[in-house]
């Protein structure tokens, strides 16, 4: 068992680990490899940087920093948080972890399908959590669009609610997945239709099928995605903290962009840091 996992291995992520090693506790960091930092050709705003240094050089040197002193970093894409006890586990596409606190520092993205009816039926059959909407669909026939590790896990999320899952690749490679309720169509999708709610999905080459709801599971999860399966109060899409960067989940804490505020790496590394001393706090008054 882990004394912390921290989820993101950007300036915030790396900057809680920093401390938290420090602090005498055993730290796991989980990165998908993924940054936004590698759209920074050059960072010139930083301190200690006389010529500048790329998003990308920047984020796997902290990588390094974190590994030689002792942190374990794993480059796996981690699908949800859940609370066992006083513990709590993070699933990964690849395994399961185990930690008495976690810290998010997933950073942002933002998630654009360009299919005709999406705006139009967000809230209306549309979902972006189905461990938070699945319920709504009992015994009914739904779709999820993805084709990815995460898009796996929602439909295991429905399978035990909805009568059938149709998995939507739009023209990708289909998942591997096993399942006598789950069909996998790869033709690309061109418009969204419905009423009041979603009806039906039509695709490029004029055919179309009928569901009652669809889930938008593409790529991986991000910070809200995470925030939002575990119970994580949500403020204009960012996770809520206080000062001390503690949720509302006892143990739970978090920063950087997934937080909101200035999306800058100065700012990102105080989150860090500050999420760091508070679990050092956290896990000191329990011993």
């Amino acid at each position: 068992m882990y004394d912390v996992i921290i989820i993101g291995a950007g300036p915030a992520g790396i900057t809680a680990g920093l401390y938290t090693q420090r602090g005498n506790l055993k730290t796991l960091i989980i990165h998908n490899g993924k940054t936004s930092l590698e759209k920074a050709s050059k960072i010139e705003n930083y301190y200690g940087f006389e010529n500048g240094i790329t998003g990308k050089e920047l984020y796997f040197q902290g990588i390094r920093q974190a590994q030689n002193i002792g942190i374990d970093v794993k480059n796996e894409e981690v699908i949800k948080i859940e609370m066992i006890e006083k513990s709590f586990k993070v699933k990964t596409a690849q395994n399961e972890y185990i930690s008495k606190s976690v810290i998010i520092a997933m950073g942002t993205k933002k998630k654009t399908l360009q299919i005709d009816g999406v705006k139009q039926f967000e809230g209306r059959g549309i979902s972006y959590c189905a461990i938070c909407d699945g319920f709504f669909y009992r015994n009914k026939d739904v779709a999820v669009i993805g084709n990815g590790d995460y898009a796996i896990s929602e439909a295991n999320d429905l399978l035990p609610v909805v009568n059938k899952i149709t998995i939507l690749t739009n023209g990708k490679t289909a998942p591997d997945i096993r399942s006598e309720k789950v069909e996998i169509n790869n033709k690309s999708i061109k418009e969204i239709f419905g009423h009041e709610k979603v009806e039906k999905i039509e695709f490029d080459d004029g055919t179309d099928i009928n569901v009652n709801g669809i889930f938008i599971a593409q790529g991986t999860a991000d910070s809200k995605d995470i925030a939002k399966k575990i119970g994580l109060v949500l403020e204009n899409d960012k996770i809520k903290v206080n000062e001390n960067m503690k949720t509302n989940i006892k143990g739970i804490y978090a920063c950087g962009d997934c937080i909101g505020g200035i999306l800058q790496i100065s700012k990102a590394v105080n989150d860090g840091m500050i999420a760091g001393l508070n679990v050092i706090k956290y896990l000191n008054s329990y011993k």
